[in-house]
This record gives C-alpha cells, sequence and structure tokens, in this order.
C-alpha cells in the first residue's frame, strides 16, 4: 500500500489537532487550550467552480447553485468512514432540504453502478457526480475520503470536515451556510 506524503500530514495534523484540543498538547501558560496545527486552505475562500456530469447523465456546476447552500461531499462506496457517514447526511439532507441546503456527492475512484447502489440504499436522493479526471478531486486539493465542504450561499467555503461529523457538528456547519 502507498501512502503519499499528502495523506500522512493530513493525518498527523488530524492527531495533532485532537492531542491539543482534548489539552494533552500545548502550552503550559494560561489560557492556551488549543493549538490551530494548520486549516484547509479553502476556509472563507470561493469554492472552486466545477462541471461534472451525474450517474443520470444531467450535467451540473457548483455555480448553478449560487444562492443556495451547498455540502459538496466527496466519498466512494468502499470507504468505511463514508459508510459511516452516508446515513447523517440523508438525516441533514431531509431536517434541511427545505432551507434550500443542496447535496452535491462526488464519487471518488469507484464505479458509477456500485456507487449508485451505495447511495440509494442509504435513501441518498441528492445528485451523484462523476468526476472521472478527478477535476473537482484536484482543484479542492484533497487527499482522503470523506471530505465535506460547506459552502454558504455566496459560494465561499465556511467549513470542511474530514471524515464522519461527530455529535452535533453536522448542524453546526449547515447552520452556518443556511
Amino acid at each position: 500500500m502507498v501512502i503519499s506524503a499528502v495523506a500522512v500530514a493530513a493525518a498527523l495534523a488530524v492527531v495533532v489537532g485532537v492531542l491539543a484540543f482534548s489539552g494533552t498538547l500545548g502550552s503550559s501558560s494560561p489560557g492556551a487550550s488549543v493549538i490551530v496545527v494548520g486549516r484547509n486552505p479553502l476556509m472563507g475562500q470561493p469554492a472552486p467552480d466545477f462541471t461534472l456530469q451525474t450517474i443520470d447523465g444531467q450535467t451540473i456546476s457548483l455555480s448553478s447553485l449560487r444562492g443556495r447552500p451547498v455540502i459538496v461531499n466527496f466519498w466512494a462506496s468502499w470507504c468505511v468512514p463514508c459508510q459511516q457517514e452516508f446515513p447523517l447526511l440523508v438525516s441533514a439532507y431531509q431536517k434541511y432540504s427545505g432551507d434550500g441546503l443542496q447535496i452535491l456527492g462526488v464519487i471518488y475512484n469507484d464505479g458509477p453502478q456500485t456507487a449508485t447502489d451505495f447511495a440509494r440504499s442509504y435513501g441518498a436522493t441528492w445528485p451523484l457526480l462523476q468526476d472521472p479526471d478527478q477535476t473537482a478531486w484536484k482543484a479542492f486539493k484533497n487527499s482522503l475520503v470523506p471530505v465535506s465542504y460547506y459552502i454558504d450561499r455566496d459560494g465561499t467555503v465556511r467549513a470542511v470536515s474530514y471524515g464522519p461529523p461527530p455529535s452535533g457538528y453536522l448542524d453546526d456547519e449547515i447552520n452556518q451556510i443556511l
């Protein structure tokens, strides 16, 4: 198995961030309880636009959804954390779609039929986008799945989550973009 340097760096940043947040690492000075190791460079920036085809053959561009809150979720059916995350996204979509929330599921390194069967087994009804040339994947500078980008109505990335979100996190991030 080959692991890229970017994936190792991302994993290390998550571990250090968790340790810092939990108080295991950090300064001994008063008031220092969190160390910011790094953040996704897209935070606070316009989301990269892309145009991809859905499993059903429709064409969707991210920019066509300007004015709506959007979650762009990169996932794969073979990804165990994606299997844990999907029910949470389905529930959130049911809860917030009336507020205009749109989810775009960008399939990473997976077959169209396998991905469709997987998503439908969880009740996902949002567009499933094929990214065969990894155009969107590269534009968002991804290194692992699942990863979700929370994009506000103006097209700005307000939050990024790696892996299934912890309890309450998904609602908090969605509320930032509604």
